[in-house]
């Protein structure tokens, strides 16, 4: 549906080095978004008269988080929106509108680049080059139905909004690409304007690689007290062999260094246990195939004093309560030809499709109600949520970003 008006107010508190704009766009005089414009529509043409299909719009900004205001609806139509942002972070749901209805929704949107100063950069991966999360604009995408959008307001975050950083692997990552997807990118869904999620986690990144990576060091350099850490890693690490190498060797030290790092800086570090594997034993039980590095992030929390969310005890009930066959539906099992260019059946037992990773983040969010009950007074609702009683998938809506990937992230 094509949006008749984008407003942007930028205001005087964005630091310098940000887009200079009027305050109002019109979508008739929008350009196609170039780094010369550092505004418009990106990716695809602009939505045109009743068009159903997703649009993108971008903006250059500096490293910050921003709050969006977007004013959904048409004067024409009934429409029905979701709203994402930069790697398809899901912010607005399947909302509907009526002809002539508008409803308005905020939402903060982290936004940054792989500089850390004039000499450091973290040291993102050759495909991440590409990755909506490391660039230098703010983008978001319009899907649904019928998506329809009248004005989007931008403007600096309050210095009161609390960042959830997320640190992981290829469970955790903000997935570009259908049909893959990761609890990160869920999250946010379910929170607030006064909190934002700064999603670091990569795909075949482990806790040691993270840090060597820069990945951490940025993160400290957007940090402040009060904000919280959650890091799950154990995935990768457990297939690192050699000298140093083990759960109670390189895996718990780089854990530690997290919670240390995070606690000088006056933040709340929750370590994550790491999400199970679809692997059953012949009574359809889930085996534990993380080894020693599962009890040693509980260690490692008991040892710090640190709270810790169980993910790895809830997702494995959420996979034995859909049985061998049906758990299938929680992660990338597509026969081949389901996606436009997908030329093989996928199965994956590692990562999860969006109704998986949205499943996994109500699990999350149970598990910070005793670890981080202060940052889930912030919820926008409360899922109220049981591994045991999951979703129907059916019920589950989902429109797809229009990009899609057959190789699977790396790490498993």
């Amino acid at each position: 549906m094509r949006t008749k008006l984008l407003h942007l107010m930028l205001l005087t508190a964005i630091s310098a080095g940000a887009q200079s704009l009027p305050q109002t766009f019109n979508t008739k005089d929008l350009p196609r978004y170039t780094p010369e414009t550092g505004y418009g529509f990106d990716f695809m043409d602009s939505p045109s008269k009743g068009s159903k299909k997703p649009y993108y719009f971008s903006i250059d900004l500096p490293d910050g988080n921003y709050k969006v205001t977007v004013k959904l609806g048409s004067k024409k139509q009934a429409a029905v929106t979701t709203v994402r942002a930069e790697s398809r972070r899901l912010f607005v749901e399947n909302l509907a509108t009526k002809k002539g209805q508008f409803v308005e929704e905020s939402f903060i949107v982290n936004k940054r680049n792989p500089k850390i100063s004039d000499k450091e950069s973290v040291k993102i991966k050759e495909r991440e080059k590409s990755k909506l999360n490391w660039d230098n604009k703010l983008t978001l995408e319009f899907n649904g139905d019928s998506p329809a959008c009248e004005s989007i307001t931008i403007e600096p975050a309050d210095e009161s909004v609390v960042t959830v950083f997320l640190c992981g692997n290829s469970t955790v990552v903000d997935q570009d690409t259908e049909p893959w997807a990761s609890w990160g990118q869920m999250i946010p869904r379910f929170f607030n304007e006064k909190v934002a999620f700064a999603n670091y986690a990569e795909s075949g990144e482990s806790a040691n690689t993270f840090i060597g990576a820069k990945r951490l060091a940025k993160a400290m350099t957007m940090m402040k007290p009060g904000d919280y850490f959650f890091i799950e890693f154990g995935h990768n690490d457990q297939k690192q062999k050699g000298a140093g190498k083990g759960a109670y060797l390189s895996f718990s030290t780089s854990i530690k260094t997290f919670i240390d790092e995070v606690r000088s800086r006056g933040g709340h570090p929750i370590p994550v246990t790491p999400t199970s594997r679809r692997s059953f034993d012949k009574n359809n039980k889930i085996i534990n195939t993380h080894g020693e590095y599962l009890d040693a992030v509980k260690w490692v929390a008991e040892k710090e004093n640190v709270p810790i969310i169980d993910l790895n005890s809830m997702t494995a009930t959420l996979y034995e309560t859909l049985g061998v066959e049906e758990s299938k539906c929680a992660l990338v099992h597509y026969p081949k030809g389901t996606f436009p260019g997908q030329d093989r059946d996928l199965a994956d037992n590692t990562h999860f499709n969006t109704y998986g990773a949205y499943q996994i983040a109500k699990c999350v969010i149970e598990g910070a109600k005793t670890s981080a009950p202060e940052l889930i007074k912030n919820l926008r609702f409360d899922p109220k949520y049981c591994p045991s009683k999951p979703d129907e998938a059916a019920n589950f809506k989902w429109n797809l970003s229009p990009f899609f990937e057959a190789d699977k992230p790396d790490g498993n």
